[in-house]
């Protein structure tokens, strides 16, 4: 656990692992901070040398003020991984952390050697749907949308309340600070990576889970799509955060791979 203070803010984040393993980047979704990969990183043993952070806005990072580009938040972990002294990563990204592994490929090559994205796209959404979450999030709070992001992020038969899990999850949603969530926002209503995606040359497989109800699967296929040798998966029985319903399938695909590649 440690904070430093890059591209202008300071994050929370954490290295695991062997020094001499390779590097295996993990970037995670909004309104959740690296906690949501602790179980595929304890699946993965001692194979790699793990990066997690909080983005900003997220977890213990820092929340600077509202609104936040896309560009803001690649500058970050590229600024991150520059101080850890890290190139040719593999780099995992879910959901926005997904966009932003797109936007460091696109802009910092030299710091990715393949990539893994997982329930995102090239282009999220609408900015009517964007802009109707930042009001709903600056007027009434994170609380008031929190049961219909559930029902995206987790398959019904996760969402019960005796499930503890569920409920500590949904804790962590809430309590995300309403600058970071609605910063994250507009930089995912102004984000569209099409292009620069499509130029990507590097090993790149998408992951989406078969009840995604944030990016389904046909949005994620769609970007696999724009990049020639890439790799499509489904994972069964999970929504928009297979790394918590599904870690045993999520470790297995990711590790093997980012080992052939």
């Amino acid at each position: 656990m440690a904070f430093s203070r890059v591209n202008g803010v300071v994050l929370h984040h954490e290295v695991r692992g062997p020094q001499t393993a390779p590097v295996l980047v993990f970037s995670n979704s909004l309104g959740t901070d690296f906690r949501i990969w602790n179980d595929v990183v304890a699946l993965l043993g001692d194979a790699f040398r793990v990066v997690l952070y909080d983005k900003r806005g997220h977890g213990l990072s820092e929340a600077t003020p509202a609104p936040y580009k896309l560009d803001d938040h690649v500058g970050d972990l590229s600024a991150l991984l520059d101080q850890l002294g890290v190139t040719k990563a593999s780099v995992v990204g879910l959901s926005v952390g997904g966009m932003i592994a797109q936007g460091l490929a696109a802009k910092r090559p030299d710091l990715v050697s393949a990539l893994v994205l997982m329930d995102t796209a090239h282009k999220i959404g609408t900015p009517e749907m964007w802009n109707q979450r930042i009001d709903t999030v600056t007027s009434k709070g994170i609380g008031a949308m929190s049961d219909a992001i559930m029902e995206r992020w987790f398959t019904p038969t996760y969402r019960r309340a005796d499930n503890a899990d569920f409920v500590g999850y949904t804790a962590m949603l809430t309590r995300t600070t309403v600058d970071g969530y609605a910063g994250t926002c507009a930089a995912l209503r102004d984000a569209d990576l099409t292009q620069s995606t499509a130029a990507l040359k590097m090993p790149l497989m998408c992951i989406v889970g078969d009840q995604d109800g944030s990016t389904p699967p046909d949005l994620v296929r769609s970007t696999a799509d724009l990049v020639a040798g890439s790799r499509f998966e489904i994972i069964e029985g999970a929504g928009h955060l297979p790394c918590i319903e599904k870690p045993e399938e999520t470790a297995r695909l990711i590790k093997t791979f980012v080992t052939q590649n």
